[in-house]
């Protein structure tokens, strides 16, 4: 189960010699690992390779007949870890995942990997979440591979590109015995385009032959001496390796190298924005058809310094477009030229900025700069003029806000106006959040919340509020969250050290923030799903004797499990499960089961939950403890009163948590729920006529009576 099916798609996949591909850059990359003939796959999902797991998991099918394995992995240290296949055995293995949290999750095995070096090509497509579309803390995979060395690639964004770098990845790996990292930005994940495809190759060598034939070697176990001798082996033949391959290879480009004495360096990944500033500024065309050289880095480490140096000399002027901080490639450049005796400027974080993504507009603006001062009459285009009195505060006036929130029905959205009511008895509350769906409840309404730490780790990062105290520290974390690491660094970690506070585990049934892959404790029945372990059998194996299990719709159960670990004199952690299927999954779900009831003209229900406005307060109340997307307001149609009423779009899923919440807080009882019947039984027409003749006759005497007091 996932937020979309990509099981049209994978067919392309078996696209042979000479065919073309037509799709995004997340399919030419597995396209690229089927012709590579890796042998084994693996990864945990995340935003931008989210689409990429789900397409592995959509093409079993293909990978099974060319005896690939696959494993959808419980977090990033258990990918990380399968590459250890590759340390004695020529297996070629792949692994993906989110950056720079699924890397730091990973980096214990990729450090233990990285020193052992590997036998077998081994790709780390990571994905790269840097700039204002991130989802979380702003860094760069780049720290990583250079802390582990690893190399790091940034394949331009084109098909292929992209499929090159991901074969050539294996073969570098091979050939410097080292892992390579290949980092996908959001824009080379879903770029469209066209990819020349080749056959795809079975495993030259399989994991079969690896148990017929087990192999082991001492000097690549993590132990002195040994660990000591990696770190020679890094220096002194991986670095040279690689850099001898990468330069045979040609795995960077030079762009019209020789058509003037000015010159850019870009990382690969930034190519596409790069030629479209300049394309602005009027010194390149939409083809990349430009006079300036250019020096593209698919390998943004390690450097080739001897291309570097051909490139930089005898110049007048360089500009590195490096996005991020720390400037590393920068310092690098500086070290390197400087160290020759190389004194062609070089310009980059001066003309661009220090931080933050690299727009097309950011970087027009400093290539304009570099140009202006070296080289004028190459800018052939005026900037575009806003028009008058518009600028940055003007546009923002002009574009809603639209914060982060909750779904429509989401089922964790009514645990958190029972929290809120619960504030109000007990005081504000010291509440440690985690990532998912539920972190964006520290949003408006809501505003729960004090820290969001990572992943499954709500729990122990309220472990230093574990002190006595009347009132209860609160730590909520997600089943995604709870199957990734939150099991053994939150449950067992309360559990060992008596911790006494309350922690809620929030049980939506998938990993839904990151597209509704399942999990372990998912129900939903599915091919090569057996098993469907209870979260809450895990938090009796683990130890906790507090477990209260509510249904997240039902906000008076919340309530009372919130009043009762705030008040028991139970030593340890009080564990309060929420359960309730994410609403987006359960209508993916259901969707295809109600076209088919209709279209077989079969009886079928559908809820609705309304507001009736003519006994609607406009107090808003309701809005401000539910925040529902489906709940607004709208003109009061009674002429007497100025305030505007509640109201209930057309988006509205029927979850019942605007009326569970009006009762819960014990407000005015205008919501109303009705039920809109398709292909209706005769009872429910005889029902419907009993109902419209009393409603008629009701309305009657209403009317009736206001003649006879009317003016």
């Amino acid at each position: 189960m996932a937020e979309r099916s990509f099981a049209k798609e994978v067919q392309l996949l078996k696209l042979g010699q000479g065919e073309e591909l037509h799709g995004e850059g997340i399919l030419a990359v597995t396209k690229a690992l089927l012709q590579s003939g890796v042998a084994y796959i693996g990864g945990y999902q995340g935003s931008p390779i989210s689409h990429l797991i789900d397409v592995f998991a959509d093409a079993e099918e293909i990978l099974q007949a060319l005896g690939v394995h696959f494993e959808q992995s419980a977090n990033e240290a258990a990918a990380a870890a399968m590459l250890a296949a590759s340390i004695n055995y020529p297996l070629r293995g792949a692994v993906a995942w989110k950056s720079t949290v699924g890397t730091n999750v990973a980096s214990d095995a990729l450090a233990n990997i990285a020193s052992a070096g590997v036998k077998g090509g081994v790709l780390i497509i990571v994905g790269e979440d840097y700039g204002e579309g991130a989802s979380i803390m702003q860094e760069r995979s780049h720290a990583f591979a250079m802390k582990s060395q690893l190399w790091l690639l940034d394949p331009k964004p084109h098909l292929d590109d992209i499929a090159h770098m991901v074969e050539q990845g294996f073969a570098l790996s091979e050939a410097s015995s080292t892992p390579v990292m290949l980092q996908m930005r959001v824009r080379a994940c879903h770029v469209h385009g066209v990819l020349k495809t080749k056959d795809n190759v079975p495993p030259a060598f399989t994991l079969s032959e690896a148990l017929d034939a087990p192999q082991r070697q001492v000097d690549r176990i993590i132990l002195p001496p040994y660990n000591y001798q990696h770190e020679r082996e890094k220096i002194e033949q991986r670095w040279p390796a690689a850099t001898t391959f990468i330069r045979e290879n040609r795995l960077n480009q030079f762009i019209n190298a020789d058509k003037g004495d000015l010159g850019i360096i870009v990382m690969g990944g930034l190519f596409n924005t790069l030629n479209r500033a300049m394309e602005h500024a009027g010194c390149s065309d939409i083809y990349g058809n430009t006079g300036i050289p250019l020096y593209v880095m698919q390998v943004v480490y390690p450097l080739v310094d001897e291309e570097i140096i051909a490139f930089c000399r005898d110049r007048r002027a360089i500009l590195l477009v490096e996005e991020g901080q720390p400037d590393f490639i920068e310092q690098s450049i500086h070290t390197l030229l400087r160290r020759r005796d190389i004194q062609t400027p070089l310009h980059g974080k001066d003309m661009f900025s220090m931080a933050g993504e690299y727009t097309c507009e950011l970087m027009e603006k400093g290539i304009r700069v570099f140009l202006e001062k070296y080289q004028p009459d190459a800018i052939t285009r005026k900037p575009i003029a806003r028009p008058a009195g518009i600028d940055d505060t003007a546009i923002a006036a002009l574009v809603p806000q639209r914060p982060s929130g909750l779904c429509t029905g989401c089922p964790e959205r009514p645990f958190f106006p029972a929290l809120k009511l619960i504030e109000k008895e007990f005081g504000r509350l010291q509440v440690s959040m985690d990532i998912g769906c539920h972190s964006f409840a520290t949003a408006a309404p809501f505003n729960i919340g004090n820290t969001i730490i990572g992943y499954g780790l709500g729990p122990a990062s309220a472990s230093a509020h574990m002190v006595p105290h009347q009132k209860r520290a609160v730590s909520i974390m997600g089943d995604g969250g709870f199957w990734h690491n939150g099991l053994t660094t939150g449950i067992g970690n309360a559990v060992e050290n008596e911790h006494d506070g309350i922690i809620v585990v929030i049980d939506n049934g998938y990993s839904a923030a990151t597209g509704g892959q399942w999990i372990p404790s998912s129900k939903a029945d599915a091919k090569r799903r057996q098993y469907r372990v209870s979260i809450v059998e895990a938090l009796s194996g683990a130890g906790v004797k507090w477990i209260r299990k509510v249904r997240s719709y039902h906000i008076d159960e919340s309530l009372d499990a919130l009043r009762e670990a705030m008040t028991t004199r139970h030593k340890g952690p009080k564990l309060i499960v929420v359960d309730g299927e994410c609403q987006l999954n359960r209508q993916r779900r259901i969707k295809p089961q109600i076209k088919e009831r209709l279209k077989q003209k079969k009886r079928y229900v559908r809820e609705r939950f309304g507001v009736d406005e003519d006994t609607c307060t406009g107090d808003h109340s309701c809005i401000r403890l539910s925040g529902c997307p489906s709940l607004t307001i709208r003109e009061n149609p009674d002429p007497l009163r100025q305030d505007p009423v509640a109201t209930v779009v057309n988006s509205c899923v029927g979850c019942g948590v605007c009326g569970e919440v009006a009762h819960a807080a014990v407000l005015c009882p205008s919501f109303y729920r009705a039920d809109i019947i398709y292909h209706p039984s005769l009872f429910d027409k005889m029902a419907a006529a009993i109902r419209n003749t009393l409603i008629s006759l009701l309305q009657n005497s209403r009317e009736r009576r206001r003649e006879k007091y009317s003016f």
